[in-house]
């Protein structure tokens, strides 16, 4: 997990994944509670605890000032999400 130049977000990039299936990870994102904003082939978003920003790469955007709330989403992503 990384913070981000603006402090307010974090990157998550799970190690040995270089892609995904955004119509997979998207659902399990919604099965948890999250709404989807947008939804491409570029990126999805999602608002919900913290607004969340999937891209096909792998890579999570988490918007939150709240490291806490970003760790868990971040163990949840990397443990779960991104496996789908």
């Amino acid at each position: 997990m990384k913070l981000c130049g603006n402090k307010a977000a974090w990157q998550i990039v799970p190690e040995g994944i270089t892609s995904i299936n955004l119509e997979n990870v998207g659902l399990l994102i919604e099965e948890a509670g999250y709404e989807v904003e947008l939804r491409n082939r570029l990126c999805w978003t999602f608002s919900g605890p913290c607004d969340l920003t999937l891209y096909p790469s792998g890579k999570l955007l988490v918007k939150s000032e709240d490291k806490t709330l970003a760790a868990a989403v971040a163990e949840q992503y990397v443990t779960t999400w991104a496996h789908a």
